[in-house]
């Protein structure tokens, strides 16, 4: 992984990142199957929304916010161009924000409107919004732990009147594997009893830490035992453990990626299609996207996946769109 663009390395640097069938028809369409909306024929289209007559792919395209992160942080693009970005120069119509670069608007409607007008007059669908910074939901403290559900229920409202199908949160905690477990299963459970009622999921990416764990983070999911409550594979977040506790110091324990996406996919409801580096043909270097996007299929996934190019060799632009064209090959492979 690229330790300058990470961003989990990069929310600590700002401090901001610490160490059923209540669930309505509508939430578990709008996470397994999401199509096309605003009117257009999927039938006519291919899976970016961008009216191609390419193969049809088993899967849809979203673009997350975070593959602009340089762009972003440093005044380059506006937040409230994402959307834009997103329909006009890559043809993707659909879009997972990041809470990071609208971090104080989360209750300003005004500023929400104008996002989703932006979205709803390209004919662009906002898929979810990823949440960091707002406390640890498998804290051990239990005041702790309740202030940071507490903190997500903006962002649940948020992304109900943006019409996102779900927010991205992180099961993180300090102590042992199982008490963070115990810990971040109550958290979660709450914090989906929340969103329940704004038909808004909660999905939980392996992020580092225990939670790049397959089989920790599955257990999870088991123990919250909500439909509301879900999983967001990302194909490279995997390190388990740094060196010396430094993300900049590298990797000292890395999960087996494939492994862990098939134990995640039955609790899917959005997949990440991390990249950092091509080839000369266009694949990814650290990640077989056949055999990863086979799981994915075979898993009968039929959601967006989510551009998230992390990269430092190329630029933002292009690794997007070198992403973008390598699911649209191997997905056409698949397909």
């Amino acid at each position: 992984m690229s330790s300058s663009t990470n961003r989990r390395h990069f929310l600590r640097q700002l401090g901001l990142f610490g160490a059923g069938a209540a669930m309505g028809p509508a939430f578990i369409a709008a996470c397994n199957s999401a199509g096309p909306t605003n009117g257009v024929d999927s039938s006519k289209t291919d899976s970016t929304g961008a009216g191609n007559s390419a193969k049809e792919l088993f899967f849809k395209i979203s673009l997350a916010e975070w593959s602009f992160h340089n762009a972003l942080f440093s005044g380059k693009m506006d937040h409230l161009d994402f959307a834009k970005v997103a329909k006009e120069n890559y043809g993707i119509s659909g879009v997972e924000y990041v809470n990071q670069f609208f971090k104080d608007k989360a209750k300003d409607k005004n500023y929400l409107g104008e996002m989703k007008k932006r979205a709803d007059d390209l004919g662009v669908r906002s898929v979810l919004i990823m949440c960091d910074g707002e406390g640890e939901l498998g804290d051990l403290d239990a005041k702790k732990r309740t202030q940071a559900v507490e903190n997500h229920y903006k962002w649940v409202e948020a992304a109900q009147f943006l019409g996102c199908h779900s927010i991205r949160v992180n099961a993180a905690g300090a102590g042992s594997a199982a008490d963070v477990a115990k810990a971040a299963a109550d958290g979660l459970g709450r914090l989906t009893d929340f969103a329940k009622d704004f038909n808004i999921g909660v999905i939980v990416e392996n992020h580092g830490g225990y939670s790049s764990n397959g089989i920790w983070l599955s257990d999870v999911m088991k123990s919250v035992n909500k439909p509301g409550c879900g999983t967001l594979p990302d194909f490279g977040n995997f390190c388990v453990k740094y060196k010396n506790n430094d993300h900049a110091q590298g990797c000292e324990e890395e999960y087996d990626r494939y492994k862990g996406v098939a134990e995640l996919m039955p609790f899917a409801k959005g997949v990440s299609a991390k990249t950092h580096d091509f080839d000369a043909e266009g694949n990814e270097t650290q990640i077989d996207y056949r055999k990863i996007l086979k799981i994915v299929k075979d898993a009968g996934y039929t959601g967006f996946i989510g551009i998230e190019y992390e990269g430092s060799k190329d630029a933002e632009d292009v690794g997007v769109r070198k992403t973008l064209e390598l699911l649209k090959k191997v997905g056409a492979e698949l397909a």
